[in-house]
């Protein structure tokens, strides 16, 4: 059984929030190694495109469901 649903839009934008997740954080630790405040904005954007990622995956499994069942 696979941990992401089938294809389709909402599979397509939980991968990209997700995508958007990992980029942030990482943007967020070069912005406080070099010393910057902008990290935290950086944080933040993350936290939302996080609960983007689970919200979309969470949609696909009900629709999956509601579609076999």
């Amino acid at each position: 059984m696979s941990l992401l649903p089938p294809p389709g839009p909402a599979r397509r934008l939980a991968l990209m929030a997700l995508a958007v997740c990992v980029l942030s954080v990482a943007a967020a630790v070069v912005a406080f190694v070099e010393g910057s405040v902008v990290g935290v904005v950086w944080i933040l954007l993350a936290g939302i495109s996080s609960n983007m990622a689970w919200f979309y995956l969470r949609k696909a499994k009900i629709q999956r469901s509601g579609a076999a069942g």
